[in-house]
């Protein structure tokens, strides 16, 4: 194989989890990803894959080259299809990242219906809560949450959702409901980790007020995954501070209610950004466009029944 073929084969068989896999996704025989992995490695005087019988895991070095060969490979994709006119027909491998619960509940079906509308493009999602760089992984767009820093991307905000603070009826009945934020040393909160890296949680320093004030809470359970934090509440278990999108279901089904809405910080926004040196790729703009409006809509519509909860 060739560097790009071997680059492919490795890249093939990081998405695969197995060479195996890598050499059907390929249509060559297994010895054939061997071989270009073992090549790539002893041309760089490195592993780049821990390898078992049954898996295969990257190597520091091995994620490094990784995400060098993910941008490479899109690089060239994109190019060939300029070279061969396609700037029109949305055609290749579109990879999209989100954060791991608003990507389940929302992203992952508007992806699913991208590619019903455009045959010919296949789709990449990956799922994470962590800010991925999308120039090294080769991401062509992201759904990002929260306040963005200055960077060279491109942002088109769809919305926006709260930072809200939610118990169930249940624990309300047992512990009084706290009025103003001051209130919640007294209480058991939970502490998700995805938004809330301390016990320090953040409220508006008077009601409708731009300043925050810090508020340090009392936990006794601390998880790192937002649908943990949020059925321990609506067990009863206490008070969960997480995006207003997470609980919308349990909100309309009467399983939680909101607290201290008055004390809110600012709504945090919500963007598409995509990297403006991948503008001139097709399946890029036509997701952009696509996803654009539809996300609006059912933000609106989220602000909307929580609003009137």
């Amino acid at each position: 194989m060739d560097r790009i073929e071997a680059m492919t084969a490795f890249v093939g068989a990081v998405d695969e989890g197995s060479l195996a896999g890598a050499s059907r996704r390929l249509g060559c025989s297994p010895a054939a990803v061997t071989r270009a992995i073992n090549g790539l490695e002893r041309l760089f005087g490195t592993r780049l894959l821990h390898r078992t019988t049954r898996a295969i895991k990257l190597t520091e070095a091995g994620e490094r080259y990784a995400a060098s060969c993910r941008r490479i490979l899109a690089d060239l994709q994109e190019a060939e299809l300029l070279a061969a006119g396609e700037r029109t027909a949305p055609r290749g491998v579109l990879t999209v990242t989100a954060p791991l619960f608003f990507g389940r509940l929302y992203v992952r079906p508007l992806v699913d219906a991208y590619l019903d509308a455009y045959r010919s493009v296949q789709a990449r999602l990956m799922l994470v809560d962590r800010v991925v760089s999308l120039i090294d992984e080769g991401i062509d767009a992201a759904i990002r949450i929260g306040h963005l820093p200055e960077s060279g991307l491109i942002a088109v905000k769809t919305g926006e959702v709260r930072r809200v603070a939610c118990a169930s009826p249940a624990y309300l009945r047992r512990c009084k409901q706290p009025r103003e934020p001051a209130d919640l040393v007294a209480h058991e909160c939970i502490v998700f980790t995805g938004t809330t890296p301390t016990n320090t949680w953040s409220f508006a320093s008077s009601p409708g007020s731009d300043s925050l004030k810090p508020v340090r809470v009392r936990s006794r359970f601390t998880v790192t995954e937002a649908e943990a934090a949020i059925g321990s509440a609506v067990a009863g278990h206490g008070v969960a501070c997480v995006l207003s999108y997470q609980i919308e279901r349990e909100l309309k089904r009467g399983r939680l209610k909101l607290l201290l809405e008055q004390y809110e910080p600012r709504p945090v926004p919500v963007h598409i950004v995509y990297p403006e040196a991948r503008l001139s790729a097709a399946k890029t703009r036509a997701f952009v466009d696509f996803a654009t409006p539809r996300l609006k809509k059912e933000l609106a519509r989220i602000s909307a029944q929580i609003a009137g909860v």
